[in-house]
């Protein structure tokens, strides 16, 4: 593994306890998005880009050059603001391969057309399993982590690594695995690939939810403290322990609150639906289908 060390500064989304990350090569100016968030007011239908505003103005007062925006998965509790920032700061919108499955899967639940691209073409690039890419000097590395989503990807960066809804905080666990298309065996073989990284490799949450309330928003973890605490996957726990919690803890939780509209948002490469002749644009709610 490369001893590069990446520079990362952290943006947390409050409304829907989620990080993002500016990633920097610390040899050049080069840097890459990961995760990005775009604003909404759901209840007024309102969209906004206050936190993807911060990341740009960041990115802007240190004169740094953005190469990427890459996503971890589809999102199913915040919105993609990745075309916005690209719009403004270039760089290429990145993603794993297996979109074009979820593209398949949702766009039949949101009853799309045939005008709704069911190739990953919103994206500049797909990435597979092993691939890898630069951010300035540094290589970054692709894992192909499915189970919360078919097209989640940890992106190894030196001695760090943005693992998104593969791990929670070691107190929290692991995310769910009951969306169309996830599977908890899976998901737990993963999260062994993640835990197959060095002890010391930092790893970057992309959600954290304070332990109910517990104590403070946490964002950063490693490998060792993973392998040691955490409490769905640390200890030796087995895949067939794994499964069984996993399903029966999903069975009983409800859908994201944002779920509706982030599935037609995110499968768009963070694009909002087409308008329609008077210019406006509508979310779809599929009843009883979710």
């Amino acid at each position: 593994m490369s001893t590069v060390s990446p520079d990362v500064t952290m943006f947390f989304d409050e409304d829907s306890n989620t990080f993002s990350y500016v990633v920097k090569d610390p040899a050049s100016d080069a840097c890459a998005v990961v995760d990005s968030v775009m604003d909404i007011d759901y209840a007024a239908g309102r969209l906004s880009y206050d936190h993807a505003d911060a990341i740009i103005a960041h990115i802007e007062a240190q004169g740094l050059k953005l190469e990427w925006l890459i996503e971890t998965h589809v999102h199913a509790d915040h919105l993609s603001a990745a075309p916005y920032i690209q719009e403004r700061l270039g760089g290429k919108l990145g993603i794993g391969r297996q979109i074009v499955v979820v593209q398949d899967t949702f766009g039949k639940v949101f009853n799309e057309g045939t005008e709704f691209q069911r190739d990953g073409s919103q994206f500049d690039a797909l990435f597979e399993d092993g691939d890898t890419f630069t951010i300035g000097g540094m290589e970054v590395r692709v894992i192909h982590t499915p189970g919360h989503t078919p097209a989640c990807l940890t992106y190894v960066v030196g001695d760090a690594a943005f693992v998104g809804d593969t791990l929670f905080m070691p107190d929290a666990g692991s995310a769910r695995a009951d969306f169309p298309g996830g599977d908890a065996g899976d998901l737990y073989d993963s999260i062994q690939k993640v835990l197959a990284l060095p002890d010391d490799t930092r790893l970057y949450m992309c959600h954290d939810y304070g332990a109910g309330g517990a104590r403070e928003v946490q964002y950063l973890t490693t490998v060792a403290e993973q392998k040691a605490q955490n409490i769905h996957v640390g200890e030796g726990k087995t895949r067939e322990d794994f499964i069984r919690f996993r399903t029966e803890r999903d069975a009983q939780l409800d859908m994201p609150r944002l779920i509706i509209p982030s599935l037609q948002v995110n499968m768009r490469g963070g694009q909002l639906p087409p308008a329609d002749k008077d210019g406006r644009q509508f979310f779809k709610v599929p009843l009883n289908t979710l």
